[in-house]
């Protein structure tokens, strides 16, 4: 992708991206996180590929590798828009049917919808499967619209938009008043009021200042940090962004650790 110099070549990348899109008519988006991973979640990617090419549907269908969509159990895991059909326990052996009955003549395949272990009811949509019904998920929001390795998709899903407003008028301390009025908080266990770290930053004496993002999960079975670098890593490297202009940093640093090997690539694009 060609440097952007300024807001409006943003935006007016946005704007083609998604003037691109609009010749796609229908999106398979497959998870490609750590957890779908470790049950063949790659070999159904392929197989959904390759029947989509066999079939003559890669000009208007979108096969669309994610980040984690959370139901790590139910892994592999599919969604089909724009009807929003939720797959599960998918495996390559399901491609043509998923190609040939639900992309090519919309029939829902009732086998590979998720069954309520407790009702025996089978759910249609992800938005109806009780373990995600409840939830109003905000940091992973986006992955399941974003290829990771894709600035392009996070672009056209509106990413970088905050970051120009945040460039174009904004001082330091209007950045950390407004962080401060969200109420945003760490998401490790003590829940440090963000508003009040980057302030502290700010008011640092030092001419050299520098932001730090802590990927590194030391708590057992955490991988809140993981799946957002591993899904949506540009939702990070913006953030960043918006951080050093707060506190007046000029570098920043990312401290993964080497167990994420799927974490590491993504950042590094």
């Amino acid at each position: 992708m060609p440097r952007l110099n300024s807001y409006r070549e943003l935006e007016h990348l946005r704007q083609r991206l998604r003037e691109q899109r609009q010749s796609i008519t229908t999106t398979v988006m497959v998870c490609g996180g750590t957890g779908c991973r470790t049950s063949n979640s790659q070999a159904v990617i392929d197989a959904v590929r390759d029947e989509l090419t066999s079939q003559g549907l890669d000009d208007n269908v979108r096969l669309c590798v994610t980040g984690c969509h959370g139901f790590c159990e139910q892994g592999p895991v599919i969604i089909i828009e724009p009807v929003n059909i939720f797959y599960c326990h998918v495996s390559p052996e399901d491609a043509f049917e998923i190609v040939y009955q639900t992309v090519m003549n919309g029939e829902v395949i009732e086998r590979l919808l998720y069954e309520d272990p407790v009702s025996g009811k089978r759910f249609r949509t992800e938005s109806e499967v009780p373990f995600y019904k409840a939830q109003d998920r905000r940091i992973l929001s986006q992955n399941l619209l974003v290829d990771p390795c894709s600035i392009e998709d996070y672009i056209a899903a509106g990413g970088y938009s905050a970051l120009p407003r945040i460039l174009n008028g904004m001082s330091p301390e209007d950045i950390v008043n407004e962080i401060k009025a969200s109420g945003l908080r760490g998401r490790g266990g003590g829940g440090f009021p963000t508003g009040r770290k980057w302030d502290e930053c700010l008011e640092a004496p030092g001419d050299e200042k520098y932001v730090i993002c802590n990927a590194d999960e030391g708590d057992p079975g955490a991988y809140m940090d993981r799946c957002v670098l591993e899904g949506n890593p540009h939702l990070v490297l913006e953030g960043m962004m918006i951080g050093a202009q707060a506190i007046g940093a000029r570098k920043g640093y990312i401290y993964v650790r080497n167990e994420y090997p799927r974490a590491r690539p993504s950042l590094s694009m």
